[in-house]
């Protein structure tokens, strides 16, 4: 590292000269190493947010003479993940010409479409607004970013004072507007004037650097930040204390997780008024200094300031008004407390839409809240699925620290209401909505599978997952469960799925099974009831253990989980589903089988009580019958497989071929099957049954339901 590079201490410097040597002369490829780089990095810019560029001579594939083109980050990308089909490639000479025909600011929206006649690249991502803005300026290599520390000045009542100062006129500022045509233009004005300056700050919304070599690009934009992060810092507690200093105290971080999981469904119910949400929870100690604080009231209501944080929070959040250590387990109570506040929340959201709107704004979308402030415990955040909550979370946590240097250094100031609802309900806003895929069936929905580290659980697990669910993977085997946890994140990302140990026989595993569940995701509404064993003996051989264990994980064990599913589903009054996986033998006599076949019976009816029972609460209980599932099963490498072959009088190995010629449909029965009839149930298909039994056998006469 340079004696440069050492002065940067308040972001990471993360430029390898041997990976960029090893890309020399690819500048596109160093564009992307770049962005790569800096969406490493948080504190440079946010998820989803910002964007990079780079200009180079490239082969016009009409002419086959050189050509100017720039390779910009495209729409919807993020710096962190980009990769080259991220990059949208624009003819600079023709984006440019697009000034001969701009009408002025209250026709720019119409240049979006213009910027597909610019496109040097067919198969190229599509532009984003922000194309002009790189395009207009004049160097080789330029990043926009989001750094926390930047916007804090540029949110600030004296910022452009301050970046003048700061920076000695080497920074030059333009006011706040909406991204777009017109701002590109006036980028290059500024420039125009000043053409020694090293970079741009936007009023209220980030920075523009640049540089002639991609390396040069990003150290400036790094030197440029840590410039203003140095000076945040030697102003903190300087002029007053942080916040205005500390109001309440935190609980201690035991005490919070369990209030916050206490509290996450019932908020979640709240939230999922017109759609389910999924939840996201954090105790940050950025959070904590900010909600604790006597300045929550008034910055809190203000809202944020950069584009991309209220497009992911919201205008503003709700703080809730409970005391931290409020009673929240007495659920009457605490909903008749928290139902005001959040029919105050939609109000003043209405009033916000109606206020604001024009003749051709879109419909107003979910006035819920997304950022839930809970002083003394955390920042809870609801969106429609796991990766946009925790986005959410974290953007929030970046305006945070905008709302904390400003008022560090000057005075911290939102957008006006007007601006920041001509970008929340931007036209071109909506139309990138309207592209986005339709949700899965199980999208916003949470779902518990016991025993889903292998077998049928795992395959009921994956197939909810693909359609869209958070899931739950548990077991009593740790190793197991670690192996599985790895598969699904590589298929389905960190935000999917999470793990937890659960031994169904053990209550207090269960209960906090269930309570990392709300942590994770805010709740649950799908418990499936699949762990289980298999013992088949004689009533001669049975044992009195061999008994007890059945009774245990089946029956007692489908009982405890239920109950614990149930309890959270109460708490978010959205309804639910739990299955039971049971089995042929529930209803089909066989021999060998007195223990596991009356077990598997004691579930069945235990399904029809607790669906008499739940049908008040919206919460629909069914079973699904399988059997022969021999495919990646724990069961067949017990001793089940030999006791079966037994019962029948023939080998192992012939027990596959047995069992699928004994079937109507003469088919072999694998996971995949029973997890399709599991979402069957749930799938939204099947919403008013309950108490209903679905066979999974390939046909067997003796078990039809009579």
């Amino acid at each position: 590292m340079s004696s440069e590079t050492k002065k940067i201490k308040h972001v990471s410097y993360l430029w390898d000269e041997a990976k960029a040597a090893s890309l020399k002369g690819d500048e596109v490829s160093l564009l992307v190493y770049r962005s790569n780089l800096l969406g490493a990095d948080l504190r440079l810019t946010n998820f989803g947010g910002g964007n990079t560029s780079c200009k180079a001579m490239a082969k016009d594939p009409l002419t086959g003479k050189e050509t100017e083109v720039m390779w910009v980050k495209g729409s919807g990308g993020d710096l962190g993940t980009m990769n080259r089909t991220g990059l949208a490639a624009m003819y600079v000479d023709r984006l440019r010409s697009l000034k001969n025909i701009y009408r002025g600011i209250e026709h720019e929206d119409e240049m979006v479409v213009l910027f597909n006649h610019c496109i040097y690249d067919l198969k190229s991502k599509a532009p984003s607004i922000d194309t002009p803005l790189h395009g207009f300026l004049p160097f080789k290599h330029i990043d926009h970013l989001h750094p926390d520390a930047t916007i804090a000045i540029a949110a600030s009542k004296d910022g452009k004072k301050i970046t003048e100062e700061l920076f000695s006129g080497t920074i030059g500022w333009v006011d706040w507007q909406r991204p777009g045509f017109d701002l590109g233009l006036k980028l290059k004005a500024c420039v125009n004037e000043n053409p020694a300056l090293r970079g741009i700050v936007l009023g209220s919304h980030g920075l523009f650097t640049w540089g002639n070599t991609s390396q040069e690009c990003y150290f400036n934009s790094l030197e440029v930040i840590e410039c203003c992060a140095q000076y945040l810092e030697e102003n903190y507690g300087k002029k007053r204390a942080v916040f205005g200093g500390q109001k309440i105290q935190s609980l201690k971080k035991e005490e919070r997780l369990q209030k916050a999981t206490a509290l996450a469904p019932v908020l979640r119910g709240f939230c999922s008024s017109q759609t389910k949400m999924i939840g996201h929870f954090t105790d940050d100690d950025r959070v904590l200094e900010f909600i604790n604080s006597n300045d929550l009231s008034k910055l809190a209501p203000m809202g944020t300031s950069c584009p991309d944080h209220f497009l992911r929070t919201k205008i503003s959040p709700l703080v809730l008004n409970l005391a931290a250590d409020e009673d929240v387990n007495n659920l009457v109570e605490l909903k008749e407390k928290l139902a005001p506040q959040f029919e105050a929340y939609r109000k003043m959201y209405s009033d916000y839409y109606n206020t604001c709107k024009q003749a051709n704004s879109p419909a107003m979308r979910n006035a819920n809240p997304v950022v839930i402030l809970f002083p003394g415990v955390g920042l809870f955040t609801f969106a429609k699925d796991k990766l946009t909550a925790r986005v959410a979370s974290e953007f929030y946590i970046n305006a945070i620290n905008v709302m904390k240097g400003a008022e560090a250094v000057s005075e911290y100031t939102s957008l006006p209401r007007q601006e920041a609802f001509n970008i929340e309900y931007w036209l071109l806003e909506e139309a990138k909505l309207q592209r986005q895929a339709k949700p899965k069936t199980l999208s916003g929905r949470i779902a518990m599978i016991t025993g889903s580290a292998g077998g049928i659980g795992k395959a009921i697990a994956k197939k909810f997952a693909e359609e869209g669910a958070c899931v739950v993977l548990n077991d009593i085997n740790e190793e197991r469960m670690k192996s599985a946890m790895e598969e699904f994140q590589k298929k389905f990302g960190k935000d999917t799925a999470t793990s937890v140990m659960l031994d169904v026989t053990n209550n207090a595993t269960i209960e906090k099974a269930f309570a990392e569940t709300a942590l994770a995701f805010g709740g649950v509404d799908i418990v499936v009831n699949n762990a289980g064993i298999s013992i088949s003996k004689s009533i001669s051989d049975h044992s009195i253990e061999d008994w007890d264990r059945l009774y245990d994980i089946l029956v007692k064990g489908q009982f405890l989980v239920s109950k614990a599913g149930i309890e959270i589903m109460r708490k978010q009054n959205l309804g639910g589903d739990i299955i039971n996986v049971v089995s042929k033998n529930s209803v089909v006599a066989g021999p060998n089988n007195t223990g596991y076949g009356s077990a598997k019976a004691a579930q069945a009816h235990l399904s029809r009580l607790l669906a008499t029972e739940l049908g008040a609460d919206k919460i629909r209980v069914n079973v699904v019958n399988p059997d022969a599932v021999i495919a990646d099963s724990n069961i067949w490498s017990g001793g089940w497989a030999q006791g079966r072959a037994k019962a029948y009088g023939i080998t192992v190995e012939e027990l596959p071929a047995f069992y699928a010629k004994r079937t109507l449909l003469n088919e072999t029965i694998l996971p995949e099957d029973i997890a399709n009839a599991c979402f069957a149930f749930v799938s939204g298909l099947l919403n008013k049954s309950t108490g209903n039994t679905l066979n999974v056998d390939g046909g067997i006469a003796n078990s039809f339901m009579r």
